[in-house]
């Protein structure tokens, strides 16, 4: 079924169907009606790549993420189911698209396609090519993140350099001398990953600003790499008493290892870091961390993003979150760590 069928049915033509269909033109009240139940009685729906040719906009958001690993961390995942929803709220579909660099043929085809009417980024990198190359073909973006040079971009992100900040001086306040900082893999940070980078400025700059004795550890997205990165830390200074983490797909990883090395927390050794709520909360005890408002950023994200469709010429915004760290159960004063062999 099409238009033409639909104006031979309703005696119009072609062009007054478009009008009553697209609201282009004005159509008489008589006129509108009497197509508008050609259409009910034919069960018509215009496809999305009519609408697409004849209005220039698809009502779809692309969302590009590429993968970090063999698999998806609950955060990522998390981002996503929150673009989704906060796009719905506006009436656009979501388009995936697992890409990694602007050589990608898949968002190549996202962009030379047209087939979605702006882009939101994940995973940002410090030097980030997708973003230059959206940049350069002035097609609307929003990332979650920032590169090093965000000034003249839209985007959303969390400041993980005040994050890990805090969360080193709430060690620090609690006595703890001797902490360790659990990262991304070193494939993340070799690659410029923006959260893991500016994760690992905040715990230097707080720890140097505490005179803390510290050693920095990258970490696989996953509890048995969690695991060995405390077997690491323990054997590298077995005076530690504390680690922050960014790391939440290793957390049950780094609480199973302190187990079997005989290290009870918070009595013995104190755990926090940046991880989302429902993540922080699955571990027992529970994780003091700040938490990432996964939910906000991508509403902020797509927020942003209608703004900028609707308004072209705006000049850019962003957001810069740093939310206050939820005091759980996983940290508490420095104790005396056990002596190495005892249980």
């Amino acid at each position: 079924m099409n238009i033409g069928e639909i104006a031979r049915r309703a005696g119009v033509s072609r062009s007054t169907v478009s009008y009553a269909l697209s609201g282009k033109r004005p159509v008489s009240d008589d006129t509108r009606r009497k197509i508008q139940q050609v259409v009910d009685e034919l069960g018509y729906r215009p496809s999305a790549s009519a609408r697409a040719l004849a209005n220039g906009r698809t009502s779809t958001l692309g969302l590009v993420f590429p993968p970090a690993g063999n698999h998806y961390t609950g955060m990522q995942l998390d981002f996503i189911g929150s673009v989704v929803e906060a796009a719905a709220v506006y009436d656009y579909d979501v388009l995936l698209s697992p890409s990694g660099v602007d050589s990608d043929r898949s968002f190549q085809r996202l962009l030379g396609e047209r087939r979605v009417d702006g882009a939101i980024l994940m995973e940002i990198r410090l030097a980030d090519d997708r973003a230059d190359h959206l940049a350069a073909l002035d097609f609307p973006s929003v990332a979650i993140g920032r590169t090093a040079r965000p000034e003249g971009s839209w985007w959303v992100g969390l400041d993980h350099v005040a994050l890990v900040e805090a969360c080193v001086h709430h060690l620090a306040d609690l006595g703890h001398r001797r902490i360790a900082f659990v990262n991304r893999p070193e494939q993340l940070l070799r690659a410029g990953y923006e959260s893991a980078h500016r994760g690992l400025d905040g715990f230097t700059k707080a720890a140097a600003e505490r005179g803390l004795t510290v050693r920095t550890y990258c970490c696989g997205d996953d509890a048995a790499s969690g695991q060995a990165c405390v077997e690491r830390i323990l054997h590298d200074d077995p005076a530690t008493t504390g680690l922050v983490t960014l790391n939440e797909a290793a957390l049950g990883g780094l609480y199973r290892g302190l187990a079997q090395a005989g290290r009870h927390v918070p009595r013995d050794f104190s755990v926090t870091g940046v991880v989302a709520a429902r993540w922080a909360e699955t571990v027992t005890p529970q994780l003091t961390a700040a938490d990432v408002p996964a939910a906000d950023l991508g509403r902020l994200a797509v927020d942003l993003l209608v703004e900028r469709l609707g308004h072209p010429g705006a000049p850019p915004r962003h957001h810069l979150l740093t939310p206050p760290i939820s005091l759980r159960a996983s940290t508490g004063p420095a104790g005396v760590p056990p002596a190495v062999g005892t249980p």
